[in-house]
């Protein structure tokens, strides 16, 4: 079964990669850069050689690695073939037909959400759960969806796309889905940003906004200042974003929310603001979710992507 496991996770600019042993200690860490150029041709070709520099220079034999799991930015059917990944300029592409030539080893592949979903009920936020909603609130927001333990992906690789689930009628700017009134467009650091501008357009009244860049970050570090426009936008993020985890939640019936992303930095002062709405909207029998921040960061796709393997051989 082998003694080790690669994680791989690739993002638009570094494709972020990890050795782990087969109860998840991490061996190793290093990033590599993500060619994007010609179609991201070169993007698995680097994986791969990158993965055989590693076994080398860890004097490894092939039959101690279980395989390789990788996390993608787009949605994977379970033949492991991508349809599209616009950041990676990928078109359809069988991701793990051509990992498992060019590196001679079994390969998982999962949409990059779904898998920081699964590191995060594995070695992070999530630990001690089986089944969960992960969510990550940066430019977008991500999903990832557990129940009992495996991964929910949808018939087409495309479950856990709660950020563009329909939350406001009469929304006049599209998403960059091509819809209008997506629950990223108020729940993610844009939307925050969104948000904040509607607010102080609406009034003359001071505010620390006023003085700065607007971001995510500058938002919630007001809000802890007492700045009323910052706490009016925080409401408004709260009502929109509690409105969308309550639908989630009827449907799914999660034990816990891990909450993660960029905007998952301002801490726990999120769930006051989200907390409140969620219970007002949930059904009765799905009050009791926890919510919790993910803690694994930056490393929650290599986490999952290890899994992934794990989950396939053991």
């Amino acid at each position: 079964m082998g003694n080790y496991v690669f994680g791989v996770d690739v993002g638009g600019t570094s494709v972020k990669m990890g050795l782990f042993n087969m109860e998840g200690m991490a061996v190793d860490k290093w990033e590599i850069p993500t060619r994007t150029e010609n179609g991201g041709e070169n993007i698995l070709p680097d994986i791969a050689e990158s993965i055989h520099e590693k076994i080398a220079e860890k004097q490894y034999s092939k039959e101690e690695i279980a395989g390789i799991g990788i996390a993608v930015p787009g949605p994977v059917n379970g033949a492991g073939v991508v349809n599209k990944a616009v950041n990676l300029g990928w078109d359809v592409t069988p991701v793990k037909e051509i990992m498992e030539k060019l590196s001679g080893l079994p390969t998982e592949v999962g949409n990059d959400a779904n898998v920081a979903a699964l590191g995060e009920m594995w070695k992070g936020g999530g630990k001690g759960y089986t089944s969960l909603v992960m969510v990550t609130l940066g430019t977008g927001i991500g999903g990832g969806v557990i129940v009992d333990g495996r991964l929910v992906t949808g018939v087409d690789g495309a479950g856990g796309e709660i950020g563009h689930m329909h939350i406001m009628d009469g929304e006049e700017e599209p998403c960059n889905c091509g819809c209008r009134g997506c629950l990223e467009q108020y729940g993610s650091a844009t939307g925050i940003v969104r948000l904040a501008g509607k607010v102080l357009a609406e009034s003359d009244e001071p505010s620390i906004l006023r003085e700065k860049e607007v971001t995510a970050k500058a938002v919630f570090d007001a809000v802890r200042e007492g700045d009323k426009a910052a706490q009016e936008t925080a409401e408004r993020f709260g009502e929109i974003l509690g409105k969308g985890l309550a639908m989630i939640a009827s449907v799914l019936n999660p034990a816990v929310f891990v909450i993660g992303g960029g905007v998952s930095k301002a801490g726990e002062i999120l769930f006051d603001y989200i907390r409140p709405p969620f219970e007002k909207y949930v059904f009765s029998g799905s009050r009791d979710a926890k919510f919790v921040l993910a803690t694994l960061g930056n490393d929650a796709g290599i986490y999952g992507a290890a899994k992934l393997v794990l989950d396939a051989v053991q």
